[in-house]
């Protein structure tokens, strides 16, 4: 790519967001912002101190920690003050919690600005649950990816057991539900579809289709600049 461009992907729990972005980064040669990376360490760190239930330290906590990304050979790396925890944000406790940390007037605040500076620096693939809404409305390309209940909750659940999670189907499906809940009615930045962004629904797609189609509805929209 020649020129800076912004591609701002939204969407629920299980859409698949962060795979597809990751590799769409890796194809465009630019970097991928995992914002839901970024709230999951805010929500690890406020368990651990025992705070997950008190919003204002919440606050307090996302505005004081150093918060690092570093994205190679298409992983996300983790660093909170130093400390890498790339894998101890995705627990099941994590996940659990991570929309009601979210929903934090506070931590939000703290975020988009944080994520707003990214976009401030070079070419990069924003995926997140208001990416398209708040944090880069002048993205020059917006998508609302999403899928059915069923296919979230499986894809989540084939995660966990790839990490030896113990889990059943019916708790993913009963926790991506409640995410969607909180997700979409919270006051502050609530999960929705951007006027102009394109609704994908990739329930029946493998993620190497998903990649394919949406590359293709990227380079259609800039094309002076891909």
């Amino acid at each position: 790519m020649s020129e800076k461009i912004v591609v701002a992907i939204d969407g629920p729990a299980g859409s698949g967001k962060s795979t597809v972005a990751k590799k769409l980064a890796e194809r465009m040669k630019c970097l991928y912002l995992d914002t839901g990376a970024m709230y999951r360490a805010v929500t690890y760190c406020s368990l651990e101190n025992g705070i997950v239930d008190n919003a204002e330290a919440v606050g307090d906590l996302a505005a004081r920690i150093d918060l690092h990304l570093q994205f190679e050979n298409g992983i996300t790396r983790v660093f909170v003050d130093g400390e890498e925890v790339t894998e101890k944000i995705r627990s099941a406790e994590v996940n659990s919690n991570v929309s009601e940390v979210a929903v934090i007037a506070k931590v939000r605040e703290e975020l988009v600005r944080q994520q707003r500076e990214f976009g401030k620096k070079g070419s990069l693939i924003a995926e997140g649950r208001d990416m398209t809404t708040v944090v880069f409305p002048d993205a020059d390309v917006k998508v609302y990816l999403t899928a059915s209940i069923e296919t979230r909750a499986i894809r989540r659940y084939k995660e966990y057991v790839a990490k030896n999670i113990e889990i059943t189907i019916e708790e993913v499906r009963a926790n991506i539900e409640k995410r969607d809940r909180i997700d979409s009615s919270r006051e502050t930045s609530p999960l929705m579809q951007a006027e102009d962004a394109i609704l994908f629904d990739n329930t029946s797609f493998t993620v190497e289709e998903d990649v394919e189609k949406l590359y293709i509805i990227i380079k259609e929209k800039v094309s002076t600049k891909v």
